[in-house]
């Protein structure tokens, strides 16, 4: 495992948090305008038909469940979250589903069309594509025994994309822990928000280029090399060969895929994270802080369930003036209004 780490590591994450924390308050501003009751007079049956989508959706493939929280990610680490990852490109817009943090990772845009022409039939011009992705991505996590929480609603979609913001703000699966911290930072989340939305990854799979350098490089390091990380080892390297297409896939939790839980967390203190960028939370010599919140998540399912909800209410405030004032409500989730 990682050699132990001295205060001033404390400092550096300190001085880190200081400096990008007053970078991210520009994505606040329109967090008082959302409200739990939004739609209650507008489009009172919103939450139910998303509900029954998802489960459809889930029932059908429990993939789903991964694939709508993934995309509610996506879009909020891109200038908040409105929509903007839902969009494809045209001549005057530059969508961000062809960004390198996206390409060949984002799926689940049908499903959010299938739910957005339900509600335009029952509510027209109502419900954004925001919002709808902010329901379906709490449904997503309790249909796969995931916690709950009140979605506070009225976000606006917005009439732009981030392309090159995307490869920017969003982590990626070789980065290290103040990098990745750094980028949670610079949206206003903390460093206990950033452990507990990585437990996110306690559902879905991951591609094997996103994974041959961990698994070719320190997972045999910081596994230990048991006979049981080794046996799982040797089954990652047959999904995945030193050489070859990077599109085969493996669970991010091999203990249970399709169940939110905390083993992805007791994966992690064992040193078998399938991503270098998982398993860096934990082992990096900079992690102090979050090594202790892995520990905690892995022993009490119920804190880290507390805190993965408030963490999502908190990421899924994140917006700007920008998309609020000057947002709309899509007719498409694929396209501005003309």
């Amino acid at each position: 495992m990682a050699a132990s780490v001295h205060h001033p590591n404390i400092t550096i994450l300190h001085l880190l948090a200081v400096v990008l924390s007053i970078f991210s308050s520009r994505l606040h501003a329109s967090e008082p305008y959302l409200t739990l009751d939004y739609y209650a007079s507008t489009c009172p049956s919103v939450v139910e038909i998303v509900r029954k989508e998802m489960e459809c959706a889930v029932l059908s493939d429990p993939r789903n469940a991964a694939f709508i929280l993934r995309l509610h990610f996506h879009d909020c680490f891109v200038q908040g979250c409105d929509g903007s990852v839902l969009l494809d490109d045209t001549i005057d817009l530059k969508g961000e589903k062809t960004a390198a943090a996206n390409k060949n990772s984002l799926e689940g845009f049908r499903l959010i069309d299938r739910i957005k022409n339900k509600l335009e039939s029952e509510c027209p011009g109502i419900v954004s594509c925001a919002d709808i992705l902010t329901i379906a991505a709490r449904d997503a996590v309790i249909l796969v025994g995931g916690p709950f929480w009140d979605v506070p609603l009225g976000r606006k979609d917005s009439r732009t994309a981030g392309y090159e913001l995307a490869s920017v703000n969003m982590p990626t699966a070789d980065e290290g822990v103040l990098s990745i911290i750094s980028k949670f930072l610079y949206q206003g989340l903390t460093v206990t928000d950033m452990v507990a939305l990585s437990g996110a990854h306690t559902i879905g799979m991951a591609r094997c280029e996103n994974f041959r350098g961990r698994i070719y490089g320190d997972f045999a390091f910081t596994s230990g090399k048991t006979p049981s990380s080794e046996t799982y080892l040797s089954n990652l390297k047959s999904t995945c060969p030193a050489f070859g297409s990077g599109n085969n896939i493996s669970a991010m939790d091999y203990v249970t895929p399709n169940l939110f839980d905390n083993s992805f967390y007791q994966i992690l203190v064992k040193g078998e994270g399938l991503l270098n960028s998982d398993q860096e939370v934990y082992s990096s010599v900079f992690g102090i802080q979050t090594k202790e919140l892995v520990n905690r998540y892995a022993q009490d399912s119920l804190a880290f369930f507390r805190q993965f909800s408030d963490s999502m209410v908190k990421m899924g405030n994140i917006m700007n003036a920008d998309s609020f004032f000057n947002g709309e409500v899509r007719k498409n989730c694929r396209f501005v209004n003309t």
